[in-house]
C-alpha cells in the first residue's frame, strides 16, 4: 500500500513511516556536512591565515520540486524513486572568492573519510551553454540514527561570488518566462558570463600577485 503525501503526490511505501524522518535523514546530512565545512575553513584559517569561503546555503527540496523533477525524468512519485533518482534533495551551495578556492575546498572534502564521492561536473572547465559556471558535486556521508546508519546523498554547488550573482539572476530569468527567456536576454547572459569569467581570472591573479608581495615581506 502507498499513501499520498499531502496532495504532493509523492506517496510514501510501507518501508518507511513517515515523510518526517525522510526530512530528519536529509537535514541532518546538511547539518553533518555544513559542520565539516565549517571546521575545514576554520582550520585552513589557522594555518593559512586565509579563509577560502565567504558563506554556505543549505536547502532541502521541497517535495513539489522533487515531484516535478520525478515526472520530467518520466518516474513515478514514490519515496524510493525519489531517494534514488533525485540526487539534490538536500542542496549545499559554498561560495569562495577565487577559482582557485573551488578546487581547493573540492579536495578538502573529498578527503574527508566518511565521505564518498559519487559524481562530479566541473562546469567550470566545461560551462554550459548558457555560460553557467560552477563545481557540482554528488556525495554520500552516512547519518547516524539511533538504531542504524543511514547513507544519505547531498549535492555540493561550489562557485564563486561572481558565479553565484550570475547564476542567480539566470534562474531568476529562466523561472519569469518559464524557461523561455527572449534569445536577446539569452545573448546578453551568455555575455554578461564571459565577462564574469574574465574577472575571476583578473581577480585571481591580482589576488596572486598580492600574496607573493606579502611572503617576500616575510
Amino acid at each position: 500500500m502507498e499513501l499520498d503525501l499531502a496532495g504532493t503526490g509523492i506517496k510514501i511505501s510501507d518501508d518507511i513511516n513517515t515523510w518526517e524522518e525522510v526530512s530528519l535523514l536529509y537535514n541532518a546530512a546538511l547539518k553533518q556536512i555544513t559542520t565539516k565545512i565549517e571546521i575545514l575553513n576554520e582550520e585552513f584559517q589557522e594555518v593559512h591565515r586565509y579563509n577560502p569561503i565567504e558563506h554556505v546555503k543549505a536547502r532541502v527540496k521541497a517535495p513539489e520540486s522533487i515531484v516535478k523533477k520525478l515526472k520530467r525524468n518520466g518516474y513515478e512519485s514514490t519515496i524510493g524513486n525519489m531517494v534514488r533518482y533525485v540526487n539534490d534533495i538536500a542542496g549545499i551551495r559554498i561560495i569562495c572568492s577565487f577559482t582557485s578556492d573551488i578546487y581547493r575546498i573540492a579536495e578538502m572534502i573529498s578527503n574527508q573519510k566518511d565521505i564518498q564521492v559519487l559524481t562530479v561536473k566541473d562546469y567550470i572547465m566545461n560551462p554550459k551553454n548558457s555560460g553557467y559556471r560552477s563545481y557540482h558535486m554528488i556525495v554520500s556521508l552516512p547519518v547516524y540514527l539511533s538504531d542504524r546508519i543511514v547513507n544519505v546523498k547531498v549535492e555540493i554547488q561550489i562557485r564563486t561570488v561572481a558565479m553565484d550573482f550570475w547564476a542567480s539572476l539566470e534562474h531568476k530569468i529562466q523561472y519569469k518566462f518559464e524557461g523561455k527567456a527572449p534569445s536577446h536576454i539569452n545573448s546578453e547572459l551568455t555575455q554578461c558570463a564571459q565577462m564574469v569569467a574574465d574577472l575571476d581570472a583578473r581577480m585571481l591573479s591580482l589576488n596572486e600577485e598580492i600574496q607573493a608581495v606579502g611572503e617576500k615581506k616575510e
